[in-house]
């Protein structure tokens, strides 16, 4: 049973698709359950545990009627959400994400204030995303 899982809506359907498509088997293990790059939906599971679904932004406007207001702020704004994955090797799966198209937002880094062992990194995925890899 899916209890609870993130659905990302995006604006590059198909950029987000691939990245995604090229990492989450590596870093969760996760494995493609349906869709393509041309969208408008897709999904990946970890077992029998749905894991990530990207969602059309444009697509989900029009069906819950908000399709007339803006997808973001006029300018920069902090971060509302963040997806965070629990990684058996930071540097690799750092250097995974930015091979395929992730942008750099902090490197590796060790996080003693966040708990005595905890290491982490930032990227964002094509859509801006953040997304925070972990080890401790």
């Amino acid at each position: 049973m899916d209890a609870l899982y993130p659905r990302l809506l995006v604006d590059r359907f198909t950029e987000c698709f691939r990245f995604y498509d090229a990492v989450l088997p590596a870093l969760i293990g996760a494995t493609r359950a349906k869709g393509d790059e041309n969208g408008p939906y897709a999904s990946w599971d970890v077992g029998t545990e749905g894991a990530l679904v990207l969602f059309d932004r444009a697509m989900l406007a029009s069906v819950v009627g908000t399709e007339d207001l803006p997808a973001a702020a006029p300018g920069p704004t902090q971060d509302r959400t963040m997806l965070v994955s629990r990684v058996t090797d930071l540097e690799a799966g750092y250097a995974l994400c930015l091979a395929h198209g992730a942008r750099p937002v902090t490197p590796p880094t060790h996080r003693p204030a966040w708990g005595p062992t905890l290491h982490s990194a930032h990227v964002r995925d094509p859509d801006g995303n953040l997304i925070e890899l972990q080890v401790y």
